[in-house]
């Protein structure tokens, strides 16, 4: 067997203690190259590539190698709050709040842009906002481009003292510029107003005028703000736009929608399957799906692939975030905040859960660059009590804990990243990996019954919320899809009175059936005497009613999306379907 060699991953922890850089998984011990920096630190980062590592101390930032700990170069900036390193590590971007003083009316230029290697300032200009600070780059560096006074200023060749080319749209509220190199492309939002809905369009550098220069158009009402999220191949962005009051009173989040745009013109609006909020979206890094946590609590977890089709559903449990690992294979399903942080880990090839480890009261989750190891860790100011990390294989087990000593804070602990493709994808494992601090299993969770109640028998029938299964949505090797809510539910009933019977128990007593309506007489002359054929031609009369309602809005001068015109395109053979079987008969 050949074991494959990974490089080591440095893990830098950042609290009130000053701030450490630990060599690990499995185990996390002191960098041998990095001496502890026991003042306060406001901010860290690396560099894309992980080979550069950078902090403040409140005195001056420090750039240093990754691997032997070598001062690279050192910025006399106590007041930098934050740091970020363009994608080839060639420019240091630091910001400090923006300041107005008696000598300096205007106040400062407080973005400065340096030369990581020689140290020279580059660029020093004013960014007021904290939202949006750093500028964009494409991952060559060709072309950067940053929001300035509603307007998108785009830079070539890290030449920041002319503007190659400006985005003129009005009020131009966000955007994102598509990952990886050339040609660059871009998603802007620019909000509605005096009755116009607002909007996003996606562009390709260096063609940013005309009307007919947009890739991708998309309008939609409801929307005070606006996520965009580009998949890694920049093939498709996904956008959940929020307002921040729901006008029916229905949710304390507001109202969520969620919209996909393709780059080849395509556009969609996500159907989603329970009412509620949208409070995760994530892309696998395959490019090829992406997941939304959504719907009132218990939550819905669904896979859709790129025509915004359902491809699995995870059913309903207490959850609101999603992360794939670095390779896509693993999905962790979890719940912080004000959740009790149960993690579902699932194997994304056979859409099988692996674990359901529980972290109390953490409030931030990462995956290791390796694909195997998770940190999930509890940090001030979000929570000022219990404060520390740990480290986690994804089958549950716990490798490292620390917790952070009395009258001490952690305010930050992440990964070193490193390059695309570092660290290859591994056989899925679903035996916990050994640890002397073993494993952390959420407790079966049991509904609220009231203090009355309590002396009595559980039965299935006192549950608050019907909880609702996995559900695989893609087509079978016979061309019929998965089971059904109601034959799902069918079948656990003949399961448990099957399981009644060998245990020598009295079966479950039959749930009480709905009172009858009288039935007509064109109803009884459509029973094919075969319950599974009826469901068929009720399902596609239901579809085919469903194309019927499209078609009249179509016809009324409403603009279909093209899901749903896609549904109609489906009529013919729906319709040749319900005959074969009705002739069947």
């Amino acid at each position: 067997m050949i074991r494959i060699q990974t490089p080591p991953v440095s893990v830098p922890v950042r609290g009130s203690e000053g701030t450490a850089l630990l060599c690990g998984p499995p185990q996390c011990e002191q960098h041998p190259a990095f001496q502890r920096d026991p003042r306060v630190s406001k901010t860290l980062t690396f560099s894309r590539d992980g080979t550069l590592f950078g902090w403040c101390n409140g005195q001056s930032v420090s750039v240093v190698r990754s691997s032997d700990g070598s001062v690279v170069s050192t910025f006399d900036l106590p007041k930098t709050t934050l740091l970020e390193f363009s994608p080839l590590g060639s420019i240091l971007v630091t910001w400090q709040p923006y300041t107005k003083t008696q000598d300096s009316p205007q106040g400062e230029a407080n973005l400065q842009l340096w030369d990581v290697q020689s140290g020279q300032l580059l660029k020093a200009l004013y960014q007021k906002k904290v939202d949006s600070w750093c500028p964009s780059w494409s991952e060559d560096e060709k072309i950067s481009v940053r929001s300035v006074n509603n307007e998108l200023h785009f830079y070539e060749n890290n030449d920041y003292n002319s503007i190659a080319n400006k985005l003129h749209m009005q009020k131009v509220s966000d955007f994102a510029l598509s990952p990886g190199g050339q040609p660059s492309k871009v998603a802007v939002y620019v909000p509605g107003s005096k009755g116009a809905p607002s909007f996003v369009r996606l562009y390709q550098y260096p063609v940013l005028g005309g009307p007919t220069a947009a890739l991708a158009n998309k309008s939609f009402f409801k929307a005070d703000k606006v996520s965009l999220q580009w998949n890694r191949k920049a093939s498709a962005v996904l956008v959940t736009a929020s307002t921040e009051v729901d006008q029916t009173g229905a949710s304390y989040y507001g109202e969520q929608t969620l919209h996909y745009l393709a780059v080849n013109g395509e556009t969609a609006v996500v159907q989603l399957a329970k009412n509620g909020p949208i409070y995760d979206v994530a892309w696998s890094p395959s490019s090829t799906e992406f997941c939304v946590v959504y719907g009132f609590m218990p939550a819905k977890a669904t896979v859709y692939n790129l025509k915004c089709d359902p491809v699995f559903d995870f059913g309903t449990g207490p959850r609101n975030a999603a992360y794939y690992s670095p390779q896509g294979h693993i999905l962790v399903l979890a719940g912080f905040g004000n959740l009790q942080g149960q993690m579902e880990v699932w194997d994304m090839k056979k859409y099988k859960q692996v674990s359901k480890p529980q972290a109390p009261d953490a409030t931030y989750f990462s995956w290791c660059p390796d694909g195997e190891h998770v940190v999930t860790a509890t940090c001030s100011p979000r929570l000022r009590v219990s404060n520390g990390y740990k480290i986690w294989h994804y089958t549950g087990s716990v490798l490292h804990k620390w917790d952070a000593a009395a009258g001490s804070e952690l305010w930050e602990v992440r990964w070193q990243p490193f390059p695309e493709g570092s660290f290859p994808e591994r056989p899925i494992k679903y035996q916990a990996a050994p640890s002397g601090l073993g494993s952390t299993q959420a407790p079966p969770t049991q509904a609220y019954r009231p203090p009355a109640l309590r002396h009595l028998p559980a039965t299935a029938s006192a549950k608050l919320h019907e909880e609702e299964p996995p559900q695989d949505l893609r087509r079978g090797p016979a061309g019929e899809k998965s089971l059904s809510k109601a034959a799902l539910k069918n079948q656990r009933k003949r399961e448990a009175k099957k399981a009644a019977k060998q245990e020598g128990k009295p079966e479950p007593e039959p749930e009480p059936e709905p009172v009858s309506t009288p039935v007509s007489n064109s109803q009884l002359e459509t029973s094919s005497g075969d319950p599974e054929t009826d469901k068929k031609i009720k399902n596609l009369k239901k579809k085919l009613k469903a194309i019927e309602e499209l078609k009249e809005q179509q016809a009324s001068g409403k603009v279909l999306q093209k899901n749903q015109l896609e549904k109609m395109q489906k009529e013919e053979q729906l319709l040749k379907e319900l005959q074969q079987l009705q002739i069947g008969q």
